[in-house]
């Protein structure tokens, strides 16, 4: 086993710190990579130049230009009435109906990111949850299982794929993946994943989250809101408990704010004044009855009049806060969303965590939720906007744009010519993009929006990562270590190699439940083909050659990420819609990954044989 040289040792704490941080997140988490890439620059790990080659890496470029062509589908709403029209086929038969509903999210995720895939399907699921009378809590986890184990299914249903492809073309030794090399395993993971599916829909996922009425029928859990005490208030000169509203309602007090100073002790029973404003934790079904029963003024920095608010033209809606909205970050003083929509936020929701600040100087994250009155005609033009995910009044129509039909043909003709390598995907990718942009059927706005810069630069900024492993012998050092454990039984060199395959793929799944899965396909790819070369050496009257078998176990379990919330962003995004707790994701998640660790470990060494 190799010493801990200086160089190595400073790798594994620098690269312990980016495990913590990610974790933990300190900070988002493409500044953690790019603190961390300036780090091994510090400690000469790394060169600039290989501190920047994740810029101009193939993956990097395919994924963002993937990126742009999807977004021209999605632009069409071909997706929704497709989907819309197969789920006709169920007719009246619930299970058969979410039967279709997931297959349908599966496929569709092996030819789109995940994350564009789950956006759309989460307004589709309530609408099916609300028709079936069921809790979206029983459905929108499934939904995001089905769009992971879907994009598997193909070389660009995921970035893991494209990023560990990128790395074994910069190795020629190894001849990259197919377009459909993954389908095989994949299709095994979709067809078990959807039985999976309906089982744990239909017994073991609690009923949550509720779909009864407009207010209920979206309902996500409890939202933090403000309320201003009125001149002729009920409450002035009485407390809370005075009223005995807990009977009645579901509520918290946070806070009360009185001349600028913040009371937070004893609430329910502090003698309530005139302009004090009331932080709550409330149920969203109840907002409006407890507002009006205590004549109570709903609060935010950006106001709608009071007539607005009760204008029989407003309704109210939902919207999630996507991966790569451009409001993450934002306040909603900044928003200005009074000025743009004529609406007006009256609340927000953030998973389980307690906010505690005033309503308008909340900084917006990722899978958050607004609670917002909007005029019926500007709901469209917010959905446009790509800055939410409305989850109500879902309008499902062809939108024809300029060239609509070209948008829906051209990521299946990539497709097409990839897989009988006339072109790369690479080549395909960007060229079909250039295609839209040179005929207006997306705009440079559009591009700017479409692409999840984010993920770019969190990918752009890993790779270097992977160089460090190599300069430093780290990869050397993890692999002397597997080795040295299964040569410690007693088995032949196959036996040997299969039990490496389950291994790698265990210790992908378990490092991807808490790290980016991106950053766990950098750091194990060189990894793999240190031990299949190891193997190789020992045994070469075996002609053997397990590479491609200890990348694909690498692929697929960092595509197996279902026991935590955090370990897969669409995971992250059905976590506030479904009212789901952490536990939830552990109890079901759990089994389904030992499932497919069990189908992964007996099925690769067969589909990608580690005999020449």
């Amino acid at each position: 086993m190799l010493e801990l040289d200086p160089k190595l040792l400073q790798f594994l704490i620098i690269i312990s710190l980016m495990i913590i941080s990610f974790i933990f997140e300190i900070v988002p988490m493409e500044v953690t990579a790019l603190g961390t890439v300036g780090l091994l620059l510090i400690c000469n790990i790394i060169s600039i130049d290989e501190a920047i080659a994740g810029f101009s890496n193939k993956a990097v470029i395919t994924i963002g230009a993937i990126f742009i062509i999807s977004k021209a589908l999605v632009k069409t709403g071909f997706l929704e009435v497709l989907s819309d029209y197969l789920y006709k086929f169920g007719g009246n038969n619930k299970w058969l109906t979410f039967s279709i509903f997931f297959v349908t999210t599966a496929i569709i995720s092996g030819f789109l990111n995940n994350t564009a895939a789950v956006a759309i399907f989460i307004p589709l699921a309530l609408k099916l949850c609300q028709k079936f009378h069921i809790s979206p809590t029983k459905i929108l986890l499934p939904l995001s299982y089905a769009a992971i184990f879907g994009g598997t299914l193909t070389l660009i249903g995921t970035s893991t794929n494209l990023i560990v492809n990128s790395f074994i073309e910069n190795n020629s030794s190894i001849e990259p993946f197919k377009m459909f090399e993954f389908t095989k395993l994949g299709a095994i993971f979709c067809f078990v994943g959807i039985f999976y599916n309906l089982f744990i829909a239909k017994w073991i996922l609690p009923s949550r989250a509720i779909t009864s009425s407009l207010t209920q029928k979206y309902h996500m859990s409890t939202y933090l809101t403000e309320f201003k005490i009125e001149p002729d208030s009920n409450l002035i000169g009485k407390s809370i408990s005075d009223f005995k509203v807990k009977d009645k309602y579901e509520f918290d007090i946070v806070k009360i704010i009185r001349n600028k100073i913040d009371l937070t002790i004893a609430l329910n029973d502090t003698i309530i004044r005139e302009d004090d404003v009331l932080l709550i934790q409330i149920n969203v079904k109840d907002i409006l009855n407890f507002k009006k029963d205590l004549g109570l003024l709903l609060l935010s920095d950006i106001k709608l009049s009071q007539n607005q608010l009760t204008g029989n033209n407003h309704v109210l809606v939902e919207g999630l806060v996507p991966q790569n909205s451009s409001i993450i970050g934002k306040t909603l003083s900044q928003l200005n969303y009074r000025e743009m929509y004529s609406s007006f936020v009256l609340a927000i929701s953030r998973q389980s965590e307690l906010l505690r600040d005033k309503v308008a100087h909340i900084k917006l994250r990722f899978s958050d939720t607004l609670l917002i009155m909007i005029p019926k005609d500007k709901i469209e033009s917010i959905r446009e906007k790509n800055e939410l995910i409305i989850l109500e009044e879902l309008d499902i129509h062809l939108r024809y744009e300029r060239y609509w039909w070209l948008s829906i043909l051209l990521l299946p003709v990539v497709m097409f010519l990839a897989s009988f390598q006339i072109i790369s995907i690479t080549e395909g990718a960007i060229l079909a993009a250039i295609l839209l942009l040179v005929l207006k059927s997306i705009s440079m706005t559009d591009v700017y929006e479409a692409i999840n810069w984010p993920v770019i630069f969190l990918i752009a900024l890993l790779i270097p990562i992977g160089t460090a492993m190599e300069n430093t012998g780290a990869a050397n050092y993890l692999s002397d270590f597997i080795l040295n454990y299964v040569n410690s039984m007693n088995l032949g060199p196959i036996l040997k190699i299969k039990y490496v395959i389950s291994i790698l793929y265990f210790i992908t799944f378990i490092t991807s439940a808490f790290i980016s899965n991106a950053a766990v396909a950098i750091i194990l790819s060189p990894l793999a083909i240190l031990l299949s070369n190891h193997f190789q050496i020992l045994n070469p009257e075996l002609l053997i050659d397990p590479t491609r078998a200890f990348l694909m176990a690498i692929c697929f379990g960092a595509s197996a990420s279902f026991m935590t919330p955090i370990g897969y962003q669409t995971n992250l995004m059905v976590f506030g819609p479904g009212q789901y707790k952490f536990k939830d994701f552990l109890v079901v998640g759990l089994p389904l990954t030992i499932i497919f660790w069990l189908i992964a470990s007996y099925y690769i060494p067969i589909y990608w044989p580690i005999l020449k």
